[in-house]
């Protein structure tokens, strides 16, 4: 299970969030079956739909963030509700490509380098807020601080890594977002810099057992922060067989009476679980309203 931990400066300037996510990016891989740098690319997108997602105000609000760029993955999808819990998916999940010149994982160029974020956020209204930036990166972490100053206008410094062991297991996962509020001072700013500056990688500090509330309070140190709230996010599906359903039905009548008719049973599977769903030809026409 995460742990999603957020603290405040104690003059409500500045605010932290931190999370643990190496459990969510595991059952991301045992799913999907991810190479290990599109583990880490959409691990990191996914850590990012997470910390976003529980920054929303509503019970039932949620994002989705996707990247459509040119690179051998494909599309990335990940979806968060307000709690923080997520599910993602990726056109291609293997794809092997040299290592870049750090010796690390290329999820730049394995994601791509031109391309676009979209953000969308469903907030009960009568359409979604949707804000689209160009890709700084592909790296996911420039991106969505990019996404923060352009559509939204807050300063944000986000962080965003995956470990992952020769064995493509999870060594560590999580990420951080420091966002300053309008009132933040240059003060503020300046402490917030040379914190950050001087912080190791977020991987590297959750795989030697560092906290999300340590990692906070190094990220807030000089501000006095204060707890804020936690959170316990999971990796979580909410697929049906009625939302299937309703997918199938939106094919339209006509569609689905020409699938009846091959007489042979239809399988859907859901894109960010796997789990399938069988309808005979029966409930095909029946959908179909026949």
């Amino acid at each position: 299970m995460g742990k999603l931990y957020r603290a405040i400066s104690a003059d409500g300037s500045a605010f932290a969030a931190v999370l643990d996510a190496k459990d969510i990016v595991s059952e991301i891989e045992r799913i999907h079956k991810t190479s290990a740098v599109v583990t880490a690319g959409l691990g990191r997108l996914t850590i990012g739909a997470s910390l976003m997602g529980y920054m929303l105000k509503g019970k039932d609000d949620s994002i989705t963030l996707r990247v459509d760029a040119d690179g051998p993955t494909g599309q990335l999808v990940a979806v968060s509700d307000s709690m923080g819990n997520v599910k993602s998916c990726v056109n291609n999940p293997v794809v092997e490509i040299p290592l870049n010149a750090q010796g690390k994982l290329d999820v730049g160029s394995a994601v791509g380098h031109n391309g676009t974020l979209s953000v969308v956020k469903d907030l009960g209204l009568k359409e979604p807020y949707v804000g689209v930036v160009p890709l700084v990166s592909g790296e996911i972490a420039e991106d969505i601080a990019s996404y923060y100053a352009t559509s939204e206008q807050i300063p944000t410094v986000c962080s965003l890594g995956v470990l992952v062991n020769p064995d493509l297991s999870v060594k560590s996962a999580g990420g951080f977002l420091v966002q300053l509020l309008p009132f933040a001072d240059e003060k503020c700013i300046d402490i917030i810099e040379k914190n950050i500056a001087k912080i190791r990688p977020v991987s590297a500090m959750l795989a030697d057992g560092i906290t999300p509330e340590e990692i906070a309070v190094m990220l807030l140190d000089g501000l006095d922060p204060d707890p804020l709230d936690e959170s316990r996010p999971v990796y979580k599906c909410d697929c049906s067989r009625e939302r299937t359903e309703r997918v199938l039905v939106s094919l339209g009548k006509q569609e689905l009476s020409s699938i009846a008719d091959e007489g042979k049973d239809t399988s859907v599977s859901c894109h960010f679980c796997g789990k399938e769903y069988i309808f005979t030809p029966e409930e095909i026409k029946k959908l179909a309203g026949d």
